[in-house]
């Protein structure tokens, strides 16, 4: 059996909050439920569905989310 292979987590900036999952650019066969993660408070947050992870840019400051 061999392992499966994680894609590389998706960094956003604070202008891209709020973040969600599919993102605009997903390719129509992935698609799932929208569902919006919180990345402000802890830097990255999992998507429930498809597993993919948002990650906070480093050094990005968020205001007011």
């Amino acid at each position: 059996m061999s392992a499966q292979v994680q894609p590389a987590p998706v960094e956003v900036s604070a202008s891209d909050l709020p973040v969600y999952c599919p993102g605009p650019n997903a390719p129509t066969w992935s698609l799932h439920p929208r569902v919006f993660l919180e990345v402000s408070k802890t830097g990255s947050a999992t998507c429930p569905y498809c597993g993919t992870v948002y990650r906070l840019k480093e050094g990005e400051k968020v205001h007011g989310h």
